[in-house]
């Protein structure tokens, strides 16, 4: 059925290194050079005393793809970890997220001096046709139970169309 197909909406590459804005500059140089695309900087929302920060004060960055750029590089990122996710990292509404702790893990990624060691996070976004109505301006709806994306349909398309292996939780200990 063509409305119960699942889609790849977004991914998101984000990094966040506290207040030190020196490599925050550094990290947007290496997003920039990993996608090809101009990061945007995060900021922070509250305050935080112990580490620093304030509202207002930018305290990372992030770079969202879409079609087929964001296929090409979630692949990418997948080669990195070896095409290994754990059932952990999905969530009940079909989104995942994992980590690279070094960026030049990730393939054609080559190593910068003057950046130096940085880690990322990867977020995945997955939909079906018909999301449009959560967005939409006018006449907004919410996405009915039976039409968003479970956890094991997640898990199912990541199988097929990234070929990747499940690892269980257990087997890491």
């Amino acid at each position: 059925m063509k409305m119960k197909q699942v889609l790849l909406e977004k991914v998101t590459i984000n990094i966040c290194l506290g207040n030190e804005q020196e490599k925050i500059n550094k990290a947007m140089n290496l997003l920039k050079s990993i996608t090809g695309v101009k990061p945007v900087k995060t900021v922070a929302k509250k305050r935080i005393p112990t580490f620093d920060i304030r509202p207002g004060l930018s305290i990372g960055c992030k770079v969202t793809l879409r079609r087929e750029k964001a296929k090409v590089i979630l692949k990418r990122a997948l080669e990195a970890i070896d095409n290994t996710l754990n059932k952990s990292q999905f969530d009940g509404y079909g989104n995942f997220s994992f980590g690279i702790d070094e960026y030049i893990k990730i393939p054609d990624a080559k190593y910068d001096v003057e950046i130096g060691v940085i880690g990322l996070e990867v977020a995945v976004t997955l939909k079906r046709p018909g999301y449009r109505v959560k967005y939409r301006r006018t006449k907004t709806s919410k996405i009915s139970i039976k039409h968003r994306v479970t956890k094991q349909e997640a898990i199912d398309f990541m199988k097929k169309e990234f070929d990747v292996k499940l690892e269980e939780e257990n087997e890491l200990q």
